[in-house]
Formats: C-alpha cells, sequence, structure tokens
C-alpha cells in the first residue's frame, strides 16, 4: 500500500522529527505543490481569481487564528479587526511612498503591537471572560475605524490601493496577485509546520493544556501567551494587506466586521483545531461550499421539475450548508483535517485487521 511504512527506520532523531518521512506524502506535497504553481495555466481566470486565490489567503488567515486558538488554546473573536490593522496600515504605507515590501511588514508589526496590547487580558481572564475581552477588542477596532477620518476616510469611505508593485516590478495580472497570495500561504505554512516540532510549539501546548502545570515545570505562560498573540497577529495583518492587495483592491471597514472574525473563527472549528491540513479544508468548506450546494440545489430542482421558489432556493442551500456543518461535527468533533488523519492511520496498517478498534 502505498502508505507503509516498510522499509523506514528512524535511526537518528532528525529522521524521526522529518516533516514527512513517509515517501508517499513528500510525492502528495511535492505533486500539490506543483499545481499550485501551474494553477494560472491549468485552471480559467475566473477559477484562479474567484476560487483558487481567496481560498489561499482565507486558509493563511485561518493558519494565523489556529495558532493563538489550537496551539496557545487562548480564544480569539477579533481576529478580522487585526487583519483590518494590518491591511490599513500597509495601504496608508503604501500612499506615502513607502515599497510595498517595507509596508507590508509595518502593517503586520502595527497589527502585531496592537494585538499583544489587547492580549494583556489573557493574563487575567480564560474561556469566555477571554473571549468577551477579544470580542471588544472587535467592536473597538470597528469603531475606531469608521470613526476617524484619517484611518479609514469616514463610515462610508472607501479607501483605494496603491497599484501593487513588488521590487520597483508592477503586478497588474491576476497571476501576479495569486502567486503573492501563494508566496505568503506557503511561507505561513512551513512556518506551521515546523512550529509544531519545535521548543515554542510544545511550549504553547503546555501553556494551552494547563498554564498552572506548564509554569510547574519552567514554561513561562506569561512570556508564550504574548508571544503566541503577537505572531499571530502578525500572520493577521500582513495576510489582510494580502487580501485588499490581491483580491479587493480598496479597504472598508465592513471587509473586516465581526461576522468575517466568526466565519475565520468557523474555518479553523470546522477544519480541526491545531491542524494544519484542516485548516485548508475548513477554508475551502467554508468559502466553497455555500455556492456549491446554490448550484446543485438549483441543478437539482430544474432536474425533477419541483418548481422551488426564488425565496425558498436562496434559502435552502444556507440550511443544507449549516446541516452539513452540524452533521461533520456530530461525525468527527475534531474537525475535518482529523477526518483525514484517521483515515491516514487506517491506511496506514490496512488490511491487517487486529489494529481496528
Amino acid at each position: 500500500m502505498f502508505l507503509r511504512q516498510s522499509g523506514i527506520h528512524h535511526a537518528s532523531y532528525s529522521a524521526d522529527r522529518a516533516l514527512f518521512p513517509i515517501p508517499f506524502d513528500r510525492w502528495a506535497v511535492a505533486v500539490l505543490l506543483a499545481f499550485g504553481l501551474a494553477a494560472p495555466w491549468l485552471v480559467s481566470s475566473l477559477t484562479l481569481s474567484t476560487y483558487l486565490l481567496p481560498w489561499i489567503v482565507w486558509t493563511t488567515a485561518a493558519l494565523g487564528l489556529n495558532l493563538i486558538l489550537g496551539w496557545a488554546g487562548q480564544f480569539h473573536f477579533g481576529y478580522a479587526a487585526i487583519m483590518g490593522i494590518g491591511a490599513y496600515a500597509t495601504v496608508h504605507g503604501t500612499r506615502h511612498g513607502i515599497p510595498f515590501e517595507i509596508a507590508i511588514v509595518l502593517g503586520g508589526l502595527t497589527a502585531a503591537a496592537i494585538g499583544v496590547v489587547f492580549s494583556f487580558t489573557a493574563l487575567r481572564v480564560k474561556g469566555l471572560y477571554l473571549a468577551l475581552s477579544t470580542l471588544a477588542l472587535q467592536f473597538c477596532m470597528d469603531w475606531v475605524i469608521s470613526h476617524v477620518p484619517a484611518i479609514s476616510g469616514g463610515t462610508q469611505a472607501t479607501l483605494q490601493a496603491p497599484p501593487l508593485k513588488i521590487l520597483g516590478q508592477g503586478v497588474s495580472s491576476e497571476t501576479g496577485y495569486y502567486y503573492l497570495a501563494l508566496a505568503w500561504c506557503l511561507l505561513v505554512t512551513v512556518f506551521m509546520l515546523n512550529l509544531k516540532r519545535s521548543s515554542l510549539g510544545r511550549a504553547l501546548v503546555a501553556v494551552r493544556e494547563k498554564d498552572f502545570a506548564a509554569a510547574v515545570i519552567g514554561v513561562n505562560s506569561f512570556y508564550y501567551k504574548l508571544v503566541a498573540f503577537a505572531t499571530s497577529s502578525f500572520i493577521g495583518g500582513v495576510t489582510g494587506a494580502v487580501l485588499i492587495f490581491s483580491f479587493y483592491h480598496a479597504v472598508t471597514p465592513e471587509q473586516f466586521a465581526v461576522n468575517v472574525s466568526i466565519e475565520v473563527l468557523a474555518m479553523v472549528i470546522v477544519g480541526g483545531l491545531a491542524s494544519i491540513i484542516g485548516s485548508f479544508f475548513g477554508a475551502a468548506f467554508i468559502l466553497l461550499m455555500p455556492g456549491l450546494m446554490n448550484a446543485l440545489i438549483t441543478w437539482v430542482s430544474a432536474r425533477l421539475g419541483l418548481g422551488l421558489s426564488v425565496e425558498t432556493l436562496a434559502h435552502l442551500p444556507h440550511a443544507v450548508y449549516g446541516a452539513l456543518i452540524i452533521a461533520f461535527l456530530l461525525v468527527e468533533p475534531m474537525g475535518l483535517g482529523k477526518l483525514y488523519n484517521n483515515v491516514r492511520n487506517y491506511l496506514l496498517v490496512w488490511p491487517f485487521g487486529y489494529t481496528r478498534k
């Protein structure tokens, strides 16, 4: 079988800690990476700009939120506000003549600084109280962005993003925007893959499981919570800037409202906490499933001649979509990433029946 570990001997710590010790995993990652790089020539421009590009950007956002929620175990209901801070800071930086490469880093650092300020609540409260504190961050930033003309131009204003230039070269094609989002997504994915096997990742997991017990064994929960909030906020801020420059090309307060925070949170939960591949699955499910369900129900209705009203066709896909989320969580509460791991672990030992539970 292609997932067999036969012939693979972990004779050293480096071999045991390899990201992809099984050859099939390495080949699968290579094929997916090759498809991602060749996607502009394999799919239509509409598919690239409507499906692949937003999926990659929101997957990166889900990875950033998963760092603080899945690894560190800290609730965060204001992640859209963090993304908005990075987006506005980057847009203002480029409008004032700062090169995009520097402006996007400054946008991430601005988001990280504000995220750290609000993270101090995590040192005092936990659980639902922390969730309410981060929700307060969302509402505070919504109000500030909307009512400070120097930031957004006003409650109904739209701030146009300057033309994208990377290393002095103008980028105006869908392919260029796609590669910008793909490069940032790959960078964050590699960082998260290595985080799992680093001392930082193990310390975050210890804080997540029990911060008091972590303190007993020498893990400074104060320090690691700040690091988790700062790193997650930096990823969110840069992702918000990438979203604006590669997809929206203009920024408004509504793009980073509280409903966006809930959607990113749903991506993480449906995909699976502390699951990297689950973030990809969760983003795809939340983004693509409503449109697919709408098209499927419309097609079935037309084929069977059900004669459903326009209002029913408008609301039925959302009901089915919500039912699918509940069904997935009932089957596997740990998300789609855990479902994938269950199938993979079964194939590792198939067909030996004594391994089944």
